[in-house]
């Protein structure tokens, strides 16, 4: 392709077709939301190739409460052929203008590659952050069928990594497929890869004998100072201030390898609004948490985001012990806690899905012990704009 022309998406507001006819989205509602939920597709298929499954796709409707995230800035940049979105890039970056970070996420259709479009696309993203000021660029990428370290079986074919084609990370934990065409254009373009994260499959039920024994030693490892809280959906009052403490640590806290992410600072009015706003997404949040009892905090907290269609897995998101209070066994408590309550309330999901740093090991332990298995890898790249 000798002319690439990349158009910018604004993400609707709403995917209620109806909504075009009313106040707020405009005469040209329908197309973005037509051109939005395109972007989305291509996203989803492009990850689902690489990596031979599809179940970490996040839907239209889905992802549509974080473009609307007032604590973030996100753009999507698309290319067309024939009327037919072919190519697409993601943009973001923290609304705190002292903030140097970005994040970015390219995808192109397989049969339109070798064309120029990824590099194109990733030009404008690149461009984009250095008009904002943005000189630490970052990019999670699935890397192919494989396992992290070569440990596991991971879903697909190929299942190994051959140790003459593993690319390892810096951190020296974890390795990608050093000939696959995603690692091949993150090193072309000066990306060096800081860490490899292991994705990992829980299938669903759970061996309830494992589970007890996990459960009894947590229960046993924490003792009488520490009691296990579950809920489902928004955060109770008495516990915001500490749920939002704890996701601003999960950002430093965290192992990141060598990649440079800059805190991000989460507030009670940050954690009530993003709550509202993932209520909206067609996902129930479930959560478990550990409050320290003598002086009434919380200081373990471990999240699971559930579809409601219950033909698809539920994926883990935040797990963190708070550092002082690591060594009883209280991030084995609150997962199994939330495991249990997720076949309580929403039986019949196949899996959970988690992301996990391969330097991660003690998080890496107790995922184990309930019984995840590898399924595939991902690189995190970072580059000096």
């Amino acid at each position: 392709m000798t002319d690439i022309v990349i158009d910018e998406i604004v993400v609707p507001s709403t995917l209620d077709p109806d909504a075009a006819s009313g106040p707020g989205p405009g005469p040209d509602h329908a197309d973005r939301v037509a051109a939005y939920v395109e972007a989305i597709a291509l996203e989803n298929a492009v990850q689902a190739e690489v990596l031979g499954f599809g179940d970490l796709d996040f839907g239209p409707a889905e992802q549509l409460p974080q473009w609307h995230d007032p604590f973030t800035q996100r753009r999507l940049f698309v290319v067309r052929a024939e009327g037919r979105i072919i190519g697409q890039a993601t943009y973001e970056t923290l609304s705190d203008p002292a903030v140097t970070t970005c994040w970015s996420w390219v995808a192109v259709a397989p049969e339109h590659r070798r064309r120029g479009l990824g590099t194109a696309l990733l030009d404008h993203v690149e461009a984009v952050a250095r008009a904002a000021g943005r000189t630490d660029a970052i990019s999670f990428v699935a890397s192919g069928q494989g396992v992290a370290a070569g440990q596991g079986v991971a879903a697909g074919p190929a299942a190994v990594i051959a140790p003459a084609d593993r690319l390892e990370a810096s951190t020296g934990h974890g390795c990608v497929p050093r000939a696959s065409s995603e690692v091949r254009f993150a090193l072309s373009r000066g990306y060096a890869l800081g860490q490899v994260e292991r994705i990992s499959r829980l299938p669903l039920p759970v061996d309830e004998e494992a589970l007890a024994t996990i459960r009894s030693e947590a229960l046993a490892a924490a003792g009488d100072e520490y009691r296990v809280h579950t809920w489902s959906g928004p955060t109770p009052r008495r516990w915001q201030s500490d749920v939002a403490a704890m996701a601003t640590a999960l950002s430093t806290d965290a192992p990141m390898g060598d990649v440079p992410e800059p805190e991000d600072v989460w507030t009670v009015e940050r954690l009530v609004e993003a709550e509202q706003r993932r209520a909206t997404s067609g996902r129930a949040s479930l959560t478990a948490a550990a409050e320290h009892v003598p002086t009434g905090r919380l200081v373990a907290c471990s999240d699971l985001a559930v579809p409601d269609d219950a033909s698809r897995p539920a994926m883990q998101q935040m797990t963190l012990v708070r550092r002082e209070h690591r060594g009883h066994r209280l991030g084995w408590l609150v997962k199994v806690a939330n495991l249990d309550r997720l076949a309580a309330e929403k039986p019949g999901r196949p899996a959970v899905l988690t992301f996990n740093a391969e330097e991660n090991r003690p998080m890496l332990a107790v995922n184990e012990a309930v019984g995840f298995v590898p399924i595939g890898v991902e690189g995190v790249w970072h580059r000096l704009l």
